[in-house]
């Protein structure tokens, strides 16, 4: 067994392609999701839509607080990865394919499971692509986004 990796539990930094196996695992902290936060990228982004924006605006369109823009989650999520106890030699991530199940919405804790889904190797002998799963959850265990990230590692 290589270091780091504790029955297929993700637990060191600096991992690179010959240290992951298909199934191996780890989970991030958590962050909340604030208005301010929510006010903040409704700021850098732009996206004012009413549901963003106020709790009135929110519960016109029949939510009960103020929702988080999905992308703003996702950000989040990627930031959670980043910052997670198991870390990746990543050079790029290659795209998303990515699905927003439910709201978050101001006030909620978000954290994620990622799971090591599949790798394949790159004609650099350098790099290898591993694509990650990925499911969001909030402070009740229920999912609110989920997907995979294809990321490019050094091998």
């Amino acid at each position: 067994m290589m270091a780091g990796i504790a029955a297929g539990r993700l637990t060191a930094q600096g991992l690179s392609y010959g240290d992951i196996a298909v199934g191996d695992w780890f989970e991030t902290d958590a962050v909340a999701v604030t208005e301010r936060t929510i006010d903040a990228f409704a700021e850098l982004t732009g996206d004012r839509f009413e549901i963003h924006m106020s709790t009135a605006g929110a519960k016109r369109h029949g939510f009960q607080a103020r929702v988080a823009h999905g992308l703003l989650v996702l950000s989040l999520v990627d930031g959670l990865k980043n910052q997670a106890q198991a870390g990746f030699r990543a050079i790029a991530s290659l795209g998303w394919d990515w699905s927003f199940v439910t709201p978050v919405l101001a006030g909620d804790e978000i954290r994620a499971r990622i799971v090591v889904a599949n790798k394949r190797e790159t004609r650099n002998a350098r790099r290898g692509i591993l694509t990650l799963d990925f499911v969001v959850t909030n402070q009740r265990g229920e999912t609110v986004q989920s997907g995979e990230n294809k990321l490019m590692v050094y091998r």
